[in-house]
């Protein structure tokens, strides 16, 4: 585009806003302004939704839009039906209200909506017309696979959580349920169904639905409740699909950082199953009051072999437990322990009401110290500082508006 020939310095900077801001060049994109009085409307009409929350101000924001644009012309031509595919976009200075309900803290956020619901994992892959219009197209991929024979479902992927689903017939409200609840769980399950005469002998009392764990000698579990009610089969389906230990990988740990609470994790060798099958047990049976207050996850010693040696640690000495607060990391003293009752518990616990900071500082707390040792005086410690801090999202990417404040 020409510049007219006499142009003074102050119209020139502003004639390059609009070219890196994408503004002067709209073009025929069709993003949806979001607001209180259209947001619920417009996603629970959509199969598939991708939200940009985002502020003008943001230059993060602005280097994205022309992308965002670009991305949704190519969906709109793939995806002609107006309810498949929706691009929409909230100005989150102007709409703080619904920025706050989905708990935005950094600009641009690009989020997943399928009817109405939110997904828990957002979109963080490369910021390009290309990825973006490519991650909108794995959405639309159908994430059940129809198995034609019984065989095929007694030789499934046991290193895989398995739900399979029997159905009479593929247009019916049963199985219209199930599609939603694999929509949504499709990064967590594999989703697989048979129709008609191949499923018959698994309806001995009508459609039935059967999750198989990970596994060769794990039982099968039958879901005993209704396939209309949609939030019952969800949160069956996601207790067996979304483990209460999770793994934490290079790939994930920006948005399990970005959860905000801290990280119990079991560093292990990957083949040492025996060790991650005991944490699991001792999680759930100690823990599961704490959870939503503390992520339980396991890491592979050698891939997080930085964080090790952060705690004075090597993948020799795994495997090992610690926590991680996001300001400071807290070494578990004995893995052997976990299995007394109520000690890993307590860990969690010390690190709740601050003990495992005040200890790291000062020593132990004088009510744990044995007669005489308060006259000792304070033994200063500093704490390894937190090592999965720096997978939270980068500021060379993200406009970050607040700083957490953990233990």
């Amino acid at each position: 585009m020409k510049l007219p020939p006499i142009v003074s310095s102050l119209e020139v900077g502003f004639f390059t806003i609009l070219l890196v801001t994408g503004l002067s060049t709209p073009g025929q994109a069709e993003i949806t302004s979001l607001d209180t009085g259209n947001i619920e409307d417009i996603l629970n009409n959509a199969g598939v939704a991708l939200v940009n929350f985002y502020a003008d101000w943001c230059r993060f924001s602005q280097m994205l839009q022309p992308i965002f644009e670009e991305a949704s012309n190519i969906a709109r031509e793939e995806f002609p039906d107006v309810t498949q595919v929706v691009f929409a976009r909230v100005d989150c200075d102007q709409h703080s209200d619904i920025a706050q309900r989905y708990r935005i803290s950094k600009y641009p956020t690009l989020k997943l909506f399928r009817n109405g619901m939110m997904m828990k994992r957002e979109y963080r892959g490369q910021r390009s017309v290309t990825a973006i219009a490519d991650f909108i197209r794995q959405q639309k991929v159908d994430p059940i696979k129809e198995i034609h024979s019984l065989e095929e479902a007694n030789t499934v992927d046991r290193d895989r959580r398995n739900i399979i689903g029997y159905f009479d017939q593929k247009d019916s409200e049963n199985y219209h349920t199930f599609e939603k609840v694999a929509n949504i769980l499709r990064d967590d399950c594999v989703f697989l169904a048979a129709f008609g005469d191949v499923s018959q002998t698994e309806r001995f009392s009508g459609d039935n639905v059967i999750y198989k764990p990970m596994g060769e000698t794990v039982p099968d579990m039958v879901y005993l409740g209704s396939l209309t009610n949609f939030d019952l089969t969800y949160a069956w389906a996601q207790d067996k699909c979304v483990p209460l230990v999770r793994e934490i990988t290079f790939e994930n740990g920006e948005e399990l950082t970005e959860e905000g609470i801290p990280f119990l994790i079991l560093f292990h060798v990957k083949e040492d199953t025996e060790s991650l099958e005991k944490f699991q047990h001792e999680v759930a049976r100690q823990l599961i009051s704490e959870k939503g207050s503390i992520n339980f996850l396991h890491a592979d010693c050698e891939k997080f072999r930085h964080p090790l040696l952060h705690i004075q640690k090597t993948p020799a000495d795994c495997p090992v437990i610690a926590i991680d607060s996001f300001r400071h990391m807290y070494v578990y003293p004995e893995f052997r322990d976990i299995e007394i009752p109520g000690k890993l518990r307590q860990f969690v616990l010390d690190l709740h009401s601050g003990k495992l900071h005040r200890e790291f500082h000062h020593g132990p707390d004088p009510t744990d110290s044995t007669p005489g040792q308060e006259e000792i005086g304070e033994v200063a410690s500093n704490p390894p500082e937190s090592s999965f801090q720096k997978l939270a999202p980068s500021e060379t990417r993200y406009t970050l508006l607040r700083d957490r404040d953990e233990l």
